[in-house]
C-alpha cells in the first residue's frame, strides 16, 4: 500500500522526540497491510531496535505461537507499537514521546482497517481505550471501538513469560476472544463524513 509507504518513510526520519538520538533504527510495523487483525504493542526492545521489525525476540516467539493456536500467521496479521522507537534501558515511554508518536500509529490503523484490534500490555490498552484502568482488569472482554471495529486488550507477551508463564493460560483465553471477534461481521457505522470525535481516535 503506497500511502503506509509513504507513512514509513516520513516515520523512518522522524525527530519529534528525544528518542532519535538514542535509537538504532526506527521500527514502523510490519505484516500484512491489508490485515483483518492488528496488534499494538509498547515499545520496541533490544533486538527490535536492532532488527527494525517489532516483536522478534521471546515475546514475538509467544506471539506466534498463540496466533498458530488460533490458525493465523504472522504474515497474516500487522503488527506495531504505541512508539516507534526504543526507549533507552527498555524504560516506559513517556507521555510527551507517545503524544509525538501516536499520530503514526492513528494513520496505521486507518490505513490498514483492521476489522479487530489487539492491545499488547498497559500501555497501548490504555490509549486507545482512554482509560487509567490496568490491562488485568480490561482483559477478557471485547470492546466495540471507532467505525465498529472490536478491540481486545490482553497481557504484553514479554509480561506473560516473566511471570514464569503463569499468564499465557489467560493470553489463551484472549486469543480464544480474538478468534470469536473475526468472524463477527464488523458493523460499520453510517456516518459520513466522519465526525470529529471519530477522527481523532486517541489524541
Amino acid at each position: 500500500m503506497e500511502e503506509l509507504r509513504q507513512l514509513e518513510a516520513v516515520a523512518v526520519v522522524c525527530t519529534k522526540c528525544q528518542l532519535a538520538a538514542t535509537r538504532t533504527q526506527v521500527v514502523f510495523g510490519v505484516g500484512d497491510p491489508e490485515a483483518d487483525l492488528m496488534f499494538v504493542g509498547e515499545a520496541p526492545g533490544m533486538n527490535e531496535d536492532r532488527q527494525g521489525e517489532p516483536f522478534v525476540g521471546a515475546a514475538g516467539q509467544l506471539l506466534n505461537r498463540l496466533l498458530s493456536e488460533i490458525g493465523r500467521n504472522r504474515e497474516d496479521v500487522y503488527i506495531a507499537n504505541v512508539i516507534k522507537c526504543r526507549p533507552p534501558g527498555n524504560r516506559d515511554p513517556l507521555p510527551d514521546e507517545i503524544d509525538c508518536c501516536k499520530g503514526y500509529l492513528r494513520s496505521q490503523i486507518s490505513l490498514i482497517d483492521p476489522n479487530v484490534l489487539v492491545t499488547l500490555g498497559n500501555f497501548a490498552s490504555k490509549l486507545l481505550l482512554r482509560t487509567e484502568t490496568g490491562i488485568t482488569r480490561l482483559r477478557g472482554r471485547r470492546y466495540p471501538w471507532w467505525q465498529g471495529r472490536l478491540l481486545i486488550p490482553t497481557f504484553h507477551p514479554a509480561a506473560a513469560l516473566r511471570s514464569q508463564q503463569k499468564l499465557i493460560p489467560e493470553m489463551q483465553k484472549d486469543f480464544e476472544l480474538i478468534r470469536e471477534a473475526l468472524a463477527v461481521p464488523r458493523q460499520r457505522p453510517v456516518v459520513i463524513p466522519p465526525q470529529p470525535a471519530q477522527m481523532d481516535l486517541f489524541a
